[in-house]
């Protein structure tokens, strides 16, 4: 028996509607206004995303721990090769994402959303 269910990730942002747009850009789905502050995104077989107006936001510095720390990250499975990561960075930072980390050495890329929230994009070996 379960306590309760998932329900959403929600995000805090100055602006739902951009925010939940460039999501939409990169991972699918149709945002969702559901009111002036509160938008939602959902996508087939992904959680659902809820972004939350948060005026005066001070986005997470990464990769501080001392403060304002970032609260999550998404990682998103960009694909299996190299090339597949190249060009799904290609088209984030096209969208407005800022590169924060890239080691040569890691399966993983750091960005900023427009909004300043950190997320990954990582490779995956599918199986």
């Amino acid at each position: 028996m379960t306590v309760a269910r998932f329900r959403s990730v929600v995000i805090d942002c100055p602006d739902p509607l951009a925010l939940a747009q460039f999501y939409a850009a990169i991972v699918g789905g149709t945002p969702r206004v559901e009111e002036a502050d509160w938008v939602v995104l959902e996508t087939p077989g992904a959680p659902r995303l809820a972004f939350q107006q948060a005026p005066g936001l001070t986005p997470p510095e990464w990769p501080r721990a001392d403060r304002n720390a970032q609260q999550f990250h998404i990682d998103l499975d960009a694909g299996s090769t190299w090339e597949e990561i190249d060009a799904a960075e290609q088209e984030v930072l096209a969208l407005g994402a800022r590169l924060l980390h890239a080691e040569d050495k890691e399966d993983f890329r750091v960005y900023a959303d427009p909004a300043g929230h950190p997320f990954c994009l990582c490779r995956i070996e599918h199986a």
